[in-house]
């Protein structure tokens, strides 16, 4: 058991070196937005911003404003209403009576066959006109020179795709916890250094902003590919890569905000609902990567208590490493690195979210959705 231990933990700490390494060298292999000089021009490309709004009084005024405030001179923003309650509608049409480039559309019925947003967002393309196509979120705030420097960078790299990282508002102690540890999934599992090389099969694709080609959008069939993917985001990465086009990542720096989940019990409930997706709704899937996360950043916590010797002290060196790779990604959103000493509680709190999120999909026999309930056996059919 001695000798067992030993292994274990040196196993552990050699998978967070080599991971940090790894990872230090792929993010620095990644282009920054804030070393890309804006795009000037002569001719700027009809770009076209589209987004899906149900029920987003709150922050859609704020994220609206920002939209209609980019100094890029060749744009226009396409807002669907996707069967709101609240006064979405009313704000919407509100700001394009006082702004031509503001198009209004809404949905009064979702059609059998389809998600809310999916449907949403291939209505939104199907009155678009641009020939760049930039999906995002009711919720998400640009900064002016966004469009002209993320088309600067889809020049430099010759990108057809083009995915930015927003940055996250994260409030008190729970918010960063569980966020900060998802990044650390992200950068662990993902691997985005990696989306940009055309041999890897890696892709991404986050909700606050993407940015597609029209004709590569349409190649790859639109959101009717998407129509039952939960995981619409991402899997727009997907079909981008799949058909050989080149996609690109970056993260957004101070260019692109959003305030997310606000709260923890919010951010569990805003993961209930993706998080088993994102295992193809797969048992086995989703309880490997419980166990996984347990082995990887709780399991050194326990050896630092329990074991003795060398295998303590190879504990120890795994539990370090995790907890200074997080808190450099901590700095990298904006956070306290402080926040690194949380690993293992983020990574407790990121299971429960797997187990529950789980758990509740298949006791309902599905997902709901902005209202809307959709059963597992079509959502698994759907999953691209």
């Amino acid at each position: 058991m001695h000798i067992f231990g030993i292994i274990l933990f040196s196993g552990l700490a050699t998978f967070w070196i080599l991971t940090a390494i790894l990872s230090y060298r792929g993010m620095a292999r990644i282009p920054v937005l804030t070393q890309v000089t804006p795009f000037e021009g002569p001719n700027f490309p009809r770009v076209s911003i589209l987004f899906a709004a149900r029920d987003e009084a709150a922050k859609l005024p704020e994220a609206l404003a920002s939209l209609l405030a980019l100094d890029y001179p060749n744009y226009e923003v396409i807002a669907v209403d996707d069967r709101s309650e609240d006064a979405t509608l009313e704000i919407l049409n509100d700001f394009a009576r006082r702004d031509a480039r503001l198009k209004v559309a809404h949905i009064a019925e979702l059609p059998q066959g389809w998600l809310g947003k999916p449907h949403a967002l291939e209505r939104a393309y199907r009155e678009s006109s641009g020939e760049w196509l930039v999906f995002t979120d009711a919720d998400v705030q640009f900064a002016p020179d966004l469009l002209r420097r993320a088309l600067a960078l889809i020049q430099q790299e010759r990108s057809d795709h083009l995915t930015l990282l927003a940055g996250l508002d994260l409030r008190g102690f729970w918010e960063p916890t569980a966020v900060g540890y998802l990044g650390v999934c992200f950068a662990v599992g993902v691997r985005p250094w990696q989306v940009s090389n055309p041999k890897s099969k890696v892709y991404m694709g986050v909700g606050a902003f993407q940015q597609i080609r029209r004709s590569t959008y349409e190649t790859i069939g639109t959101h009717r590919r998407l129509a039952m993917e939960v995981l619409d985001d991402m899997k727009l990465g997907k079909l981008v890569k799949q058909h050989g086009f080149r996609s690109s990542v970056a993260p957004s720096e101070n260019f692109l905000q959003i305030r997310w989940q606000e709260g923890i019990r919010n951010v569990i409930k805003g993961m209930t609902k993706n998080m088993f997706a994102g295992f193809d709704f797969s048992v086995a899937k989703a309880l490997g990567g419980v166990l996984g996360i347990c082995v990887i950043s709780v399991l050194p916590i326990l050896g630092i208590i329990f074991a003795r010797g060398p295998a303590q002290i190879a504990a120890g060196v795994a539990a370090a490493v995790a907890i200074l790779f997080e808190a450099q990604l901590m700095t990298q959103a904006r956070a306290s690195r402080w926040f690194g000493v949380t690993h293992a509680l983020g990574a407790v709190i990121v299971s429960y979210i797997i187990v529950r999120s789980m758990v509740v999909t298949l006791g309902r026999g599905g997902v709901v959705w902005r209202g809307t309930f959709y059963a597992l056996d079509e959502l698994k059919r759907g999953l691209v």
